[in-house]
Protein backbone atom coordinates (compact mmCIF):
# COMPACT_ATOMS: atom_id res chain seq x y z
CA UNK A 1 0.00 0.00 0.00
CA UNK A 2 1.47 3.32 -1.08
CA UNK A 3 2.94 5.39 1.74
CA UNK A 4 1.34 8.64 0.54
CA UNK A 5 -2.12 7.10 0.56
CA UNK A 6 -1.53 5.85 4.10
CA UNK A 7 -0.39 9.31 5.22
CA UNK A 8 -3.40 10.95 3.56
CA UNK A 9 -5.82 8.62 5.34
CA UNK A 10 -3.93 9.14 8.59
CA UNK A 11 -4.35 12.93 8.49
CA UNK A 12 -8.02 12.55 7.52
CA UNK A 13 -8.55 10.43 10.62
CA UNK A 14 -6.72 12.98 12.75
CA UNK A 15 -9.04 15.76 11.51
CA UNK A 16 -12.11 13.81 12.59
CA UNK A 17 -10.57 12.89 15.96
CA UNK A 18 -8.65 16.06 16.79
CA UNK A 19 -9.18 16.06 20.55
CA UNK A 20 -8.51 12.35 21.03
CA UNK A 21 -5.47 12.47 18.76
CA UNK A 22 -4.08 15.51 20.56
CA UNK A 23 -4.57 14.03 24.03
CA UNK A 24 -3.14 10.69 22.94
CA UNK A 25 -0.08 12.35 21.42
CA UNK A 26 0.42 14.37 24.60
CA UNK A 27 0.12 11.18 26.66
CA UNK A 28 2.77 9.46 24.53
CA UNK A 29 4.98 12.55 24.73
CA UNK A 30 4.66 12.68 28.51
CA UNK A 31 5.25 8.95 28.88
CA UNK A 32 8.37 9.08 26.71
CA UNK A 33 9.63 12.12 28.59
CA UNK A 34 9.03 10.32 31.90
CA UNK A 35 10.95 7.21 30.79
CA UNK A 36 13.93 9.14 29.45
CA UNK A 37 14.18 11.62 32.33
CA UNK A 38 13.84 8.97 35.02
CA UNK A 39 16.52 6.84 33.38
CA UNK A 40 18.74 9.87 32.70
CA UNK A 41 18.53 11.09 36.30
CA UNK A 42 19.14 7.55 37.55
CA UNK A 43 22.20 7.16 35.28
CA UNK A 44 23.50 10.57 36.27
CA UNK A 45 23.04 9.87 39.97
CA UNK A 46 24.81 6.48 39.80
CA UNK A 47 27.65 7.97 37.72
CA UNK A 48 28.18 10.86 40.15
CA UNK A 49 28.05 8.59 43.20
CA UNK A 50 30.59 6.24 41.60
CA UNK A 51 32.83 9.17 40.67
CA UNK A 52 32.56 10.52 44.22
CA UNK A 53 33.73 7.18 45.61
CA UNK A 54 36.55 6.77 43.08
CA UNK A 55 37.70 10.34 43.77
CA UNK A 56 38.25 9.25 47.38
CA UNK A 57 40.07 6.09 46.33
CA UNK A 58 40.44 4.76 42.78
CA UNK A 59 40.00 0.98 43.16
CA UNK A 60 42.26 0.83 46.21
CA UNK A 61 42.47 -0.97 49.53
CA UNK A 62 43.45 1.12 52.54
CA UNK A 63 45.25 -0.73 55.34
CA UNK A 64 45.63 0.55 58.90
CA UNK A 65 47.52 -0.44 62.02
CA UNK A 66 45.36 -2.42 64.43
CA UNK A 67 45.21 -4.72 67.42
CA UNK A 68 44.93 -8.50 67.59
CA UNK A 69 41.65 -10.03 68.75
CA UNK A 70 42.53 -13.71 68.24
CA UNK A 71 45.16 -15.85 69.96
CA UNK A 72 47.97 -17.05 67.71
CA UNK A 73 50.67 -19.61 68.50
CA UNK A 74 50.52 -18.88 72.22
CA UNK A 75 50.73 -15.10 71.76
CA UNK A 76 48.16 -13.06 73.73
CA UNK A 77 45.18 -11.09 72.45
CA UNK A 78 45.47 -7.29 72.38
CA UNK A 79 48.91 -6.91 70.79
CA UNK A 80 49.40 -3.74 68.73
CA UNK A 81 50.24 -4.23 65.06
CA UNK A 82 51.99 -1.11 63.82
CA UNK A 83 52.81 -0.77 60.13
CA UNK A 84 56.11 0.68 58.87
CA UNK A 85 57.46 1.78 55.45
CA UNK A 86 59.19 -1.57 54.94
CA UNK A 87 55.77 -3.26 54.81
CA UNK A 88 55.04 -1.50 51.52
CA UNK A 89 58.07 -3.11 49.88
CA UNK A 90 57.33 -6.51 51.45
CA UNK A 91 53.78 -6.52 50.09
CA UNK A 92 54.85 -5.36 46.61
CA UNK A 93 57.46 -8.13 46.38
CA UNK A 94 55.28 -10.85 47.93
CA UNK A 95 51.99 -10.33 46.06
CA UNK A 96 52.26 -10.23 42.23
CA UNK A 97 48.62 -9.06 41.87
CA UNK A 98 49.48 -5.68 43.45
CA UNK A 99 50.05 -2.81 41.03
CA UNK A 100 51.32 -0.28 43.57
CA UNK A 101 51.68 0.28 47.32
CA UNK A 102 51.83 3.71 48.91
CA UNK A 103 52.80 4.21 52.57
CA UNK A 104 51.55 7.36 54.24
CA UNK A 105 51.98 9.53 57.31
CA UNK A 106 49.43 12.07 58.48
CA UNK A 107 48.93 14.77 61.09
CA UNK A 108 47.01 17.98 61.69
CA UNK A 109 49.07 21.09 60.96
CA UNK A 110 48.73 24.85 60.88
CA UNK A 111 49.48 26.73 57.67
CA UNK A 112 50.29 30.43 57.48
CA UNK A 113 50.57 33.00 54.69
CA UNK A 114 51.50 36.29 56.32
CA UNK A 115 48.76 37.01 58.84
CA UNK A 116 46.33 34.47 57.37
CA UNK A 117 46.28 31.03 58.99
CA UNK A 118 44.39 27.79 58.41
CA UNK A 119 44.55 24.27 59.76
CA UNK A 120 44.29 21.02 57.84
CA UNK A 121 45.30 17.38 57.76
CA UNK A 122 48.66 16.99 56.01
CA UNK A 123 49.93 13.73 54.53
CA UNK A 124 53.41 12.54 53.59
CA UNK A 125 53.18 10.17 50.62
CA UNK A 126 54.87 8.67 47.56
CA UNK A 127 54.26 10.19 44.08
CA UNK A 128 51.88 7.32 43.13
CA UNK A 129 49.41 8.81 45.62
CA UNK A 130 48.33 11.18 42.83
CA UNK A 131 46.67 8.38 40.81
CA UNK A 132 45.47 6.38 43.80
CA UNK A 133 43.51 9.32 45.19
CA UNK A 134 42.89 11.22 41.95
CA UNK A 135 44.74 14.31 43.13
CA UNK A 136 45.39 15.75 39.69
CA UNK A 137 46.84 19.30 39.63
CA UNK A 138 45.42 22.35 37.93
CA UNK A 139 47.15 23.69 34.84
CA UNK A 140 50.51 25.22 35.67
CA UNK A 141 51.21 23.05 38.71
CA UNK A 142 52.28 19.49 39.47
CA UNK A 143 52.14 16.79 42.10
CA UNK A 144 55.19 15.65 44.09
CA UNK A 145 57.67 13.55 42.09
CA UNK A 146 60.47 11.04 42.68
CA UNK A 147 63.09 13.76 42.93
CA UNK A 148 61.11 15.54 45.65
CA UNK A 149 61.01 12.22 47.52
CA UNK A 150 64.71 11.44 47.04
CA UNK A 151 65.98 14.93 47.96
CA UNK A 152 63.50 15.43 50.83
CA UNK A 153 62.37 18.69 49.29
CA UNK A 154 60.13 21.04 51.22
CA UNK A 155 57.42 21.28 48.62
CA UNK A 156 53.67 21.05 49.16
CA UNK A 157 50.63 20.25 47.02
CA UNK A 158 47.48 21.98 48.31
CA UNK A 159 43.77 21.38 47.92
CA UNK A 160 41.98 24.22 46.16
CA UNK A 161 39.77 25.19 49.09
CA UNK A 162 42.54 25.69 51.63
CA UNK A 163 44.69 27.41 48.98
CA UNK A 164 41.82 29.86 48.49
CA UNK A 165 41.58 30.47 52.23
CA UNK A 166 45.28 31.33 52.40
CA UNK A 167 45.82 33.20 49.14
CA UNK A 168 42.35 34.30 48.01
CA UNK A 169 42.16 34.73 44.23
CA UNK A 170 45.95 35.09 43.96
CA UNK A 171 47.80 32.27 42.13
CA UNK A 172 49.73 30.49 44.90
CA UNK A 173 51.89 28.21 42.71
CA UNK A 174 55.56 29.00 43.29
CA UNK A 175 54.86 30.95 46.47
CA UNK A 176 55.82 29.98 50.02
CA UNK A 177 53.53 28.84 52.81
CA UNK A 178 54.68 28.20 56.37
CA UNK A 179 53.62 24.83 57.81
CA UNK A 180 54.27 24.40 61.54
CA UNK A 181 57.02 27.07 61.39
CA UNK A 182 58.69 25.42 58.36
CA UNK A 183 58.54 27.14 54.94
CA UNK A 184 57.30 25.08 51.97
CA UNK A 185 57.15 25.95 48.30
CA UNK A 186 53.72 25.38 46.69
CA UNK A 187 54.13 23.25 43.55
CA UNK A 188 50.51 22.53 42.66
CA UNK A 189 46.85 23.09 43.45
CA UNK A 190 44.10 20.50 43.18
CA UNK A 191 40.80 21.75 41.72
CA UNK A 192 37.54 21.05 43.51
CA UNK A 193 36.29 17.49 43.06
CA UNK A 194 33.22 15.53 44.08
CA UNK A 195 34.02 13.23 46.98
CA UNK A 196 31.47 11.00 48.74
CA UNK A 197 33.88 9.27 51.12
CA UNK A 198 36.65 10.80 53.20
CA UNK A 199 38.65 10.72 56.40
CA UNK A 200 40.06 13.75 58.19
CA UNK A 201 38.19 16.05 55.84
CA UNK A 202 37.89 16.37 52.05
CA UNK A 203 40.87 16.38 49.70
CA UNK A 204 39.97 19.97 48.77
CA UNK A 205 41.44 20.97 52.13
CA UNK A 206 44.39 18.59 52.10
CA UNK A 207 48.13 19.39 52.16
CA UNK A 208 50.46 16.80 50.60
CA UNK A 209 54.26 16.67 51.03
CA UNK A 210 56.88 14.02 50.17
CA UNK A 211 56.99 10.98 52.47
CA UNK A 212 60.70 11.47 53.18
CA UNK A 213 60.23 15.18 54.01
CA UNK A 214 57.44 14.39 56.46
CA UNK A 215 59.54 11.72 58.16
CA UNK A 216 62.59 14.00 58.32
CA UNK A 217 60.66 16.87 59.97
CA UNK A 218 58.43 14.97 62.39
CA UNK A 219 60.44 11.78 62.91
CA UNK A 220 57.47 9.41 62.44
CA UNK A 221 58.24 5.71 62.25
CA UNK A 222 54.81 4.08 62.20
CA UNK A 223 52.50 4.64 59.26
CA UNK A 224 49.00 6.07 59.37
CA UNK A 225 48.02 3.85 56.46
CA UNK A 226 49.14 1.72 53.55
CA UNK A 227 47.32 2.07 50.24
CA UNK A 228 47.31 -0.97 47.97
CA UNK A 229 45.98 -1.03 44.40
CA UNK A 230 45.34 -4.44 42.80
CA UNK A 231 46.37 -4.81 39.14
CA UNK A 232 42.91 -6.26 38.45
CA UNK A 233 39.93 -5.03 40.52
CA UNK A 234 38.46 -8.54 40.30
CA UNK A 235 41.38 -9.76 42.44
CA UNK A 236 40.66 -7.29 45.26
CA UNK A 237 39.22 -9.84 47.67
CA UNK A 238 42.11 -12.24 47.07
CA UNK A 239 44.66 -9.43 47.44
CA UNK A 240 43.05 -8.47 50.76
CA UNK A 241 43.45 -12.04 52.06
CA UNK A 242 47.04 -12.18 50.77
CA UNK A 243 47.90 -8.92 52.56
CA UNK A 244 46.69 -10.43 55.84
CA UNK A 245 48.64 -13.61 55.15
CA UNK A 246 51.91 -11.76 54.40
CA UNK A 247 51.59 -9.31 57.29
CA UNK A 248 50.40 -12.14 59.54
CA UNK A 249 53.64 -14.03 58.86
CA UNK A 250 55.71 -10.93 59.62
CA UNK A 251 53.89 -9.75 62.75
CA UNK A 252 52.75 -13.16 64.00
CA UNK A 253 48.98 -12.86 64.01
CA UNK A 254 46.14 -15.01 62.67
CA UNK A 255 45.37 -14.06 59.01
CA UNK A 256 41.67 -14.43 59.90
CA UNK A 257 42.01 -11.67 62.50
CA UNK A 258 40.52 -8.71 60.62
CA UNK A 259 41.08 -6.29 63.49
CA UNK A 260 44.85 -6.87 63.47
CA UNK A 261 45.14 -4.84 60.26
CA UNK A 262 41.75 -3.20 59.48
CA UNK A 263 41.11 -2.55 55.79
CA UNK A 264 38.83 -0.29 53.81
CA UNK A 265 38.18 -1.97 50.47
CA UNK A 266 37.05 0.64 47.94
CA UNK A 267 36.88 -1.97 45.17
CA UNK A 268 34.21 -4.00 46.98
CA UNK A 269 32.34 -0.82 47.91
CA UNK A 270 32.27 0.21 44.26
CA UNK A 271 30.91 -3.21 43.25
CA UNK A 272 28.17 -3.04 45.89
CA UNK A 273 27.32 0.53 44.85
CA UNK A 274 27.08 -0.50 41.18
CA UNK A 275 24.58 -3.25 42.04
CA UNK A 276 22.50 -0.88 44.16
CA UNK A 277 22.30 1.76 41.46
CA UNK A 278 21.60 -0.81 38.77
CA UNK A 279 18.59 -1.84 40.86
CA UNK A 280 17.52 1.79 41.21
CA UNK A 281 17.81 2.34 37.45
CA UNK A 282 15.77 -0.78 36.73
CA UNK A 283 13.10 0.40 39.18
CA UNK A 284 12.98 3.88 37.62
CA UNK A 285 12.86 2.35 34.14
CA UNK A 286 9.91 0.12 35.09
CA UNK A 287 8.03 3.10 36.55
CA UNK A 288 8.66 5.14 33.41
CA UNK A 289 7.72 2.25 31.13
CA UNK A 290 4.43 1.78 32.99
CA UNK A 291 3.66 5.46 32.41
CA UNK A 292 4.34 4.98 28.70
CA UNK A 293 2.23 1.82 28.54
CA UNK A 294 -0.71 3.71 30.06
CA UNK A 295 -0.28 6.25 27.26
CA UNK A 296 -0.33 3.31 24.85
CA UNK A 297 -3.80 2.42 26.10
CA UNK A 298 -4.89 5.83 24.84
CA UNK A 299 -3.49 5.02 21.40
CA UNK A 300 -5.40 1.72 21.36
CA UNK A 301 -8.56 3.53 22.43
CA UNK A 302 -8.42 6.04 19.59
CA UNK A 303 -7.70 3.26 17.11
CA UNK A 304 -10.79 1.34 18.30
CA UNK A 305 -12.88 4.50 17.78
CA UNK A 306 -11.37 5.03 14.32
CA UNK A 307 -12.03 1.39 13.40
CA UNK A 308 -15.66 1.70 14.46
CA UNK A 309 -16.24 4.93 12.55
CA UNK A 310 -14.58 3.52 9.42
CA UNK A 311 -16.52 0.26 9.41
CA UNK A 312 -18.34 1.10 6.17
CA UNK A 313 -15.09 2.17 4.50
CA UNK A 314 -13.45 -1.08 5.58
CA UNK A 315 -16.42 -3.01 4.15
CA UNK A 316 -16.02 -1.30 0.76
CA UNK A 317 -12.31 -2.11 0.71
CA UNK A 318 -13.01 -5.73 1.57
CA UNK A 319 -15.75 -5.90 -1.09
CA UNK A 320 -13.38 -4.71 -3.84
CA UNK A 321 -10.72 -7.26 -2.86
CA UNK A 322 -8.67 -5.77 -0.05
CA UNK A 323 -7.20 -8.48 2.12
CA UNK A 324 -7.14 -8.60 5.91
CA UNK A 325 -3.43 -7.87 6.14
CA UNK A 326 -3.97 -4.62 4.15
CA UNK A 327 -6.47 -3.44 6.74
CA UNK A 328 -4.24 -4.50 9.65
CA UNK A 329 -1.19 -2.83 8.10
CA UNK A 330 -3.07 0.45 7.66
CA UNK A 331 -4.14 0.60 11.32
CA UNK A 332 -0.75 -0.53 12.63
CA UNK A 333 0.90 2.15 10.46
CA UNK A 334 -1.33 4.87 11.90
CA UNK A 335 -0.94 3.80 15.53
CA UNK A 336 2.83 3.46 15.14
CA UNK A 337 3.01 6.90 13.54
CA UNK A 338 1.10 8.42 16.48
CA UNK A 339 3.51 6.67 18.87
CA UNK A 340 6.57 7.97 17.05
CA UNK A 341 5.23 11.52 16.75
CA UNK A 342 4.52 11.63 20.49
CA UNK A 343 7.76 9.80 21.26
CA UNK A 344 9.79 12.14 19.08
CA UNK A 345 8.37 15.15 20.90
CA UNK A 346 9.11 13.49 24.23
CA UNK A 347 12.71 12.76 23.24
CA UNK A 348 13.18 16.33 21.98
CA UNK A 349 11.84 17.79 25.23
CA UNK A 350 14.04 15.44 27.26
CA UNK A 351 17.14 16.50 25.33
CA UNK A 352 16.29 20.17 25.89
CA UNK A 353 15.76 19.65 29.64
CA UNK A 354 18.96 17.62 30.04
CA UNK A 355 20.96 20.24 28.13
CA UNK A 356 19.47 22.99 30.29
CA UNK A 357 20.28 21.09 33.49
CA UNK A 358 23.94 20.94 32.50
CA UNK A 359 24.05 24.73 32.10
CA UNK A 360 23.13 25.19 35.77
CA UNK A 361 26.28 25.30 37.97
CA UNK A 362 26.44 22.27 40.27
CA UNK A 363 26.14 23.33 43.90
CA UNK A 364 27.50 21.56 46.96
CA UNK A 365 24.07 20.16 47.80
CA UNK A 366 21.83 17.61 46.14
CA UNK A 367 22.14 19.29 42.74
CA UNK A 368 25.71 18.06 42.33
CA UNK A 369 24.22 14.55 42.13
CA UNK A 370 20.78 15.21 40.58
CA UNK A 371 21.74 18.14 38.37
CA UNK A 372 23.77 16.06 35.94
CA UNK A 373 21.38 13.67 34.13
CA UNK A 374 23.01 11.42 31.51
CA UNK A 375 21.17 10.24 28.42
CA UNK A 376 22.73 7.00 27.21
CA UNK A 377 22.24 5.15 23.95
CA UNK A 378 20.76 2.24 25.91
CA UNK A 379 17.97 4.51 27.21
CA UNK A 380 17.24 5.72 23.68
CA UNK A 381 17.11 2.15 22.37
CA UNK A 382 14.79 1.05 25.18
CA UNK A 383 12.47 4.01 24.54
CA UNK A 384 12.43 3.24 20.79
CA UNK A 385 11.62 -0.41 21.48
CA UNK A 386 8.76 0.48 23.86
CA UNK A 387 7.31 3.01 21.39
CA UNK A 388 7.46 0.46 18.57
CA UNK A 389 5.78 -2.18 20.74
CA UNK A 390 3.05 0.26 21.76
CA UNK A 391 2.40 1.27 18.15
CA UNK A 392 2.22 -2.33 16.93
CA UNK A 393 0.00 -3.61 19.74
CA UNK A 394 -2.27 -0.55 19.88
CA UNK A 395 -2.94 -0.81 16.16
CA UNK A 396 -3.02 -4.56 15.72
CA UNK A 397 -5.93 -5.50 17.97
CA UNK A 398 -8.39 -2.84 16.71
CA UNK A 399 -7.30 -3.67 13.14
CA UNK A 400 -7.81 -7.39 13.61
CA UNK A 401 -11.30 -6.77 14.94
CA UNK A 402 -12.12 -4.46 12.03
CA UNK A 403 -10.72 -6.81 9.41
CA UNK A 404 -12.83 -9.72 10.71
CA UNK A 405 -16.09 -7.89 10.07
CA UNK A 406 -18.07 -9.37 7.17
CA UNK A 407 -18.06 -7.05 4.10
CA UNK A 408 -21.85 -7.37 3.84
CA UNK A 409 -22.38 -6.33 7.50
CA UNK A 410 -19.85 -3.56 7.17
CA UNK A 411 -21.63 -2.08 4.14
CA UNK A 412 -24.90 -2.03 6.11
CA UNK A 413 -23.22 -0.12 8.98
CA UNK A 414 -24.35 3.50 9.37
Amino acid sequence: MHIFILLKEFFQDIKTQKTRAFLTTIAITWGTLAVIMLMAFGSGLSFRMREGLLNAGDMIIRIYSGQTTLKFQGLPVGRRIRLVEEDAHVLKQSIPMIESVNPGFGRWVRLRNGEITASTHMEGVYPSFEQLRRMYPMSGGRFINERDLRDKRRVVFLGGVIAGELFGKEDPIGKTVVIDATPFKIIGIMPKKLQTSMNNGPDDRRAIIPFSTFQGIYGNKYLDELIVKPSDPNDAEFVESEVRRVLGNKYQFDPKDERAVPMWNFVEQEKIGSKIFMGINIFLGVIGAMTLIIAGVGVANIMYVVAKERTREIGIKRAVGARKHHIIFQFVFESTLISFIGGGLGILLALMIIKFMWTIPASDGAMQFLGRPILSQAVMMISFFILTAIGLLAGYFPARKASNVSPVEALRYE
